[in-house]
């Protein structure tokens, strides 16, 4: 709509309160002067109420050749909630400096300062440089320096820097447990810190090569006053796998050094609670350095430190992780058409490498095996295809059940299968009889097996195997009646 239209619409309606009463229903003519220049509005029997909308005036108006309005000397403000502040992260430093000097070592005066700056700074803004002040002292660059750019004189000489910081802290847990306060009520006082706090952790991580060695411990000690009291959650220990940080070592002291202060400061069972949850209990040789990367030299460091329930989980944990692999190369095995020989080289080689023992591995042979076919869903011809796909494994089962406990971890295993898959149940002593006849298992394991009982069906599968059990004692009595003639 042009500036002459607007004008129209105005002088128009103003006009339409006088008129109202006598053009409804009559022929209206409009004459107006906009800039002495007369515009007309051609008669209509429309009421004027209709003449005067936007779309109608703009399709009615005589046609005639009228100069775009042009704007000259006009300047055209921004609202003030248009505007943007100019980021100064210099400038909120050093006020920020300003106020932390002046409250000196005083913790409480330090977050009476800070609590009321949040009502005249920008903490969403700023909230990064508010934090890298209260860990290391100032504005922290890349490499982990202090950066002294846009610094301000006072009474001579340069503000960029303060000593109201966790690095010019004292490094016993006392002092570090009073800093601890001032973040948790400041986090408490602007709950949107919390985030911010977590992303500024990942990024200070990454700068511990810049710290000295004294900065390095209190920031250990500090991570594992947040993380147990929930200020950071234990993921961020997971950007310590940085290259650069485990090349030198210097991600592996941090690390001892965090275990050993939580163990002394929450306990054994909460520091191997934050090792599931921060997902390290797997990854704890990731943090050794690539040349001295072996079982022994991770558990004479963290056994050298008093550490040696996390060595204990790491052993667990890598157990599982092999136990997973060997079961994917066992399946992979199968796949591939690969003799017996050469699978069971293969689990012999990936279990002495990793030291699981053999009675995990006849559990797990178990599993994979019985994950190779899909069962008849009729129960009358179950037990003849189960024997049928047993059997031709039989040499693999015989490989690795060479003591009693292999045995006996087997007949368990093949028990609890057969209680859970209820089709199987009556082929339980089927399965026990002819690893007996293939001779993976041994009578005296069976007998054992027999007299010790299992929960899982303990009494159906008793009674399945009593005849077999008479058979096999009258078989032992025989067999010692004849030693004794002899």
């Amino acid at each position: 709509m042009t500036k002459i239209q607007k004008r129209l619409i105005i002088i128009t309606d103003h006009n339409y309160g006088l008129w109202r009463h006598e053009i409804l229903s009559q022929f209206v003519v409009v004459v107006v002067s906009v800039r002495s220049v007369p515009v007309f509005v051609r008669s209509t029997r429309f009421p004027l109420h209709l003449c005067i909308a936007n779309r109608y005036l703009s399709s009615h108006c005589m046609s005639q050749k009228t100069e775009k309005p042009v704007l000259s000397g006009q300047r055209i403000k921004t609202r003030k909630r248009d505007e943007k502040e100019k980021y100064d992260p210099f400038g909120f430093r050093d006020y920020i400096l300003g106020g932390l000097n002046g409250a000196g070592t005083d913790l409480e005066a330090i977050w009476k300062f800070l609590d009321q700056a949040g009502s005249k700074v920008d903490y969403r803004r700023y909230g990064e440089v508010l934090f890298d002040i209260l860990i290391a002292g100032g504005l922290l660059v890349p490499g982990g320096s202090i950066s002294q750019d846009g610094s301000i004189s006072q009474d001579g000489d340069k503000l960029w820097k303060t000593n109201a910081c966790v690095f010019e802290a004292p490094e016993d847990m006392v002092s570090m447990r009073n800093y601890e306060q001032v973040f948790i009520k400041l986090m408490r006082r602007y709950k949107y810190l919390e985030k911010m706090f977590e992303e500024e952790m990942k990024k200070i991580l990454l700068f511990i090569k810049g710290f000295s060695d004294i900065e390095r411990v209190k920031l250990a000690r500090m991570t594992t006053l947040w993380i147990s009291n929930g200020s950071i959650p234990p993921t961020v220990l997971q950007v310590l796998t940085n290259e650069h940080l485990i090349k030198d070592g210097l991600a592996l002291d941090f690390l001892i050094e965090l275990f050993v202060t939580y163990k002394q400061e929450v306990g054994v069972p909460n520091l191997l609670t934050v090792l599931k949850k921060g997902g390290l209990e797997s990854r704890l040789m990731d943090f050794l350095p690539p040349n001295k990367r072996t079982e022994e030299n991770l558990r004479a460091q963290f056994e050298e430190k008093g550490l040696s329930d996390v060595v204990k989980l790491h052993l667990a944990q890598a157990s599982q992780e092999a136990k997973r692999n060997l079961e994917i190369q066992l399946h992979d095995d199968f796949n591939d058409n690969k003799n017996m020989k050469e699978i069971i080289s293969n689990i012999k080689e990936l279990s002495s490498k990793h030291d699981i023992p053999e009675h995990e591995i006849i559990v797990l042979v178990w599993s994979v095996v019985m994950r190779q076919v899909e069962w008849n869903k009729k129960e009358e011809l179950l037990a003849d295809q189960a024997l049928k796909h047993l059997k031709q494994y039989s040499p693999l089962f015989s490989a690795f059940s060479t003591t009693a406990r292999s045995e006996l971890a087997l007949m368990l295993k093949v028990q609890e299968y057969c209680y859970e898959n209820m089709n199987f149940m009556r082929v339980f002593q089927k399965i026990i009889l002819l690893f007996y006849k293939t001779e993976v298992l041994t009578e005296e394991v069976i007998l054992k097996w027999y007299k010790e009982g299992h929960s899982k069906g303990k009494t159906t599968f008793l009674e399945q195997m009593k005849k077999f059990i008479e058979w096999l004692q009258n078989a032992e009595e025989e067999s010692e009646s004849g030693e004794d003639d002899d």
